[in-house]
């Protein structure tokens, strides 16, 4: 990449950075002072507070200036929100576009889902890009050219997003068109996530789409608010019981996802063919190229993208009754997956490699994406929800249960749940009070049970189902580090290989009929994602969830809660959030917001 001005034309590399503006270093706008901008950001970002709890608190605020005839930084919650409103930094706006059935309508009984239209809101994802670009809190956390990193033993290891092959080889691809040559690769890392927080209206709820970009070290996606942003929420149908099962309906629901996305992701499309001029972190203008990056997702949402059916595997051509073995796979790619569906039957394509002939990936309309290369690792539900909680410890129970007597079996389980509960406190280390046993299990929970459920079970199990766990806590441990070498590839590979042997007693035992599980099968894929995308902790379903709570829950408490006007609400909520979020990286790259309020008042 090479650095230019703001047209587009190449300068020295030498040449400081043009001022990021021309506001003096005492101007709060639209705020009247630095006590008028952090009281907003304490009241509507840091604390939440209601409008009648604000007009409470200025009330009284108010009341002590009075005698030194004064008057707070806002008279009410309304002069409050209007004053966040008219923060120029931040400002991008929620745009909105509907969908509905066009196909082949029965002639009577129209099910309901076929005549309704279905709002997708969003917001440009061209702008937000250039909002993270711009923001100088990364400027010593942003790379500009894809680099290979070595240990002082000449050990290849991946770190960052851009330690990896993929954006290496993106960057060929730039370099050698004479159009882009010269300009900086800005791939565009998608996550769409489900949360308990639905947002209905009608038969329609929504569940939020997130943006990032692979430049930032992933310190900073899993850490800094502004690392991952909200883009919008898509329309996902409901329907009858009736209606759940019709194909039609469950093709429409794929297809509208895709089309969704498509459309969404539409703003950033020509500048994947022709640079767009930017202002990067270190106020610099550059030349840059966007490109589809790896697609965050679980499991139910990699099927829904790829077009692959239930129990078959997103990004290979095992039979999903063949799921279990640990040799090379041939992986899926667009182009054979086009060329199946060109020459093969529906019933062909449906049983014998799991492809829905109807879905078409929305990353076909965009260049250089394959969205079977795109799917990224998902430590969370592949390995720690998936393999450990769902499989490893619900099948401990399960051989308990068949080789002693019910009640010797819950004998067993509950001096388990002693060993776990008497676990000494020490820092890195969870309490667990009542043992394994509660509801609700969080990602968090699996993590902290890992740390003490192999000691626990020790005694109580044969070794082979021991040594299981110990590999397979190896491969985790491994491949959750933030830099992983090419020696910890192979120590990965073998902690593989001994979890694959030793799970074996598994199967003996009758626990299991077999190991064709898409997640335990998704390990096998983990080295290659590796070399590909670097340290996979950056792209975990985990940071789509943990941004839930400032994206979704906390906007929705904050609003009325009322079906048909929350999610206004909420949009309303984040453009706020963000325009504060804006102003406060700006302040303080201009070095307004060093010390505090009272060090501000007592210099003046």
């Amino acid at each position: 990449g090479r650095k230019c001005d703001v047209h587009g034309n190449d300068i020295d590399r030498n040449v400081p950075p043009p001022p990021c503006t021309e506001a003096s270093p005492t101007d709060w706008t639209p705020y009247e002072s630095c006590i008028a901008f952090e009281a907003a950001e304490f009241l509507y970002m840091q604390n939440q507070m209601s409008a009648g709890q604000i007009d409470t608190l200025l009330d009284l605020w108010a009341a002590t200036l009075i005698k030194h005839q004064d008057s707070p930084p806002f008279t009410g919650h309304r002069d409050l929100y209007e004053t966040i409103d008219s923060t120029p930094l931040g400002d991008i706006t929620w745009e909105t576009f509907s969908m509905s059935y066009n196909g082949v309508k029965p002639a009577h009984n129209v099910p309901p889902w076929m005549t309704a239209n279905y709002d997708v809101w969003f917001r440009d994802p061209r702008l937000l890009v250039h909002h993270m670009l711009s923001n100088p809190d990364f400027a010593t956390e942003t790379k500009y050219v894809p680099y290979q990193d070595y240990t002082d033993e000449d050990k290849h290891c991946y770190k960052n997003f851009f330690s990896g092959d993929w954006a290496w080889k993106q960057a060929d691809v730039i370099t050698k068109d004479p159009e882009t040559h010269g300009s900086t690769f800005v791939p565009l890392i998608v996550g769409s996530d489900k949360t308990m927080v639905s947002v209905a209206t009608g038969h329609t709820e929504y569940h939020p789409l997130y943006l990032s970009i692979g430049n930032i070290f992933n310190g900073v996606q899993r850490t800094h608010h502004n690392g991952v942003v909200l883009v919008g929420f898509l329309a996902i149908l409901k329907s009858t019981k009736e209606h759940l099962e019709d194909k039609d309906f469950c093709n429409f629901c794929r297809q509208m996802f895709h089309s969704s996305l498509a459309k969404i992701f539409d703003s950033v499309k020509p500048n994947m063919m022709v640079p767009d001029v930017v202002r990067c972190p270190d106020s610099h203008f550059w030349r840059v190229i966007y490109g589809l990056g790896p697609y965050i997702a679980d499991y139910p949402e990699q099927l829904v993208l790829s077009g692959v059916l239930q129990n078959w595997c997103p990004k290979c051509l095992n039979h999903r009754k063949n799921l279990e073995g640990d040799g090379p796979s041939l992986l899926r790619c667009r182009e054979h997956t086009d060329l199946l569906v060109q020459e093969l039957e529906h019933a062909h394509l449906w049983y014998e490699y799991g492809i829905v002939q109807e879905v078409v990936p929305f990353t076909n309309d965009f260049p250089q994406a394959d969205i079977h290369e795109l799917l990224s690792p998902d430590l969370l539900h592949q390995i720690i929800k998936g393999t450990f909680k769902d499989h490893l410890v619900d099948w401990v129970e399960e051989y308990l249960l068949l080789t002693h007597r019910a009640s010797r079996a819950a004998e067993i389980m509950d001096d388990i749940d002693r060993r776990i509960v008497a676990v000494a406190p020490f820092a890195g280390l969870r309490c667990f009070p009542e043992g394994r046993g509660f509801k609700q299990w969080t990602g968090d929970d699996s993590k902290a049970l890992m740390k003490v459920y192999l000691p626990a079970i020790k005694g109580h199990v044969p070794q082979d189902i021991v040594r299981a766990f110990s590999a397979f806590l190896d491969f985790c441990y491994i491949v959750r580090r933030d830099t992983i070498t090419e020696d910890d590839l192979i120590q990965l590979q073998d902690a593989l290989n001994h979890f694959h042997q030793y799970h074996e007693i598994f199967k003996t035992t009758g626990v299991v009929p077999g190991f064709s599980f898409p997640c335990q099968h998704s390990l096998n894929h983990y080295s290659l994602m590796i070399w590909l995308y670097g340290a996979p902790n950056s792209l975990c379903s985990s940071i789509m969830e943990s941004k839930h709570i400032k994206a979704v829950k906390e906007p929705w408490h904050c609003s009325n809660r009322y079906m048909y006007k929350a999610l206004g609400q909420m949009l309303l909520t984040n453009q706020c959030l963000d325009k504060i979020a804006a102003a406060q990286s700006n302040f303080e790259a201009c070095g307004m917001l060093q010390g505090s309020c009272i060090s501000d008042a007592l210099q003046a």
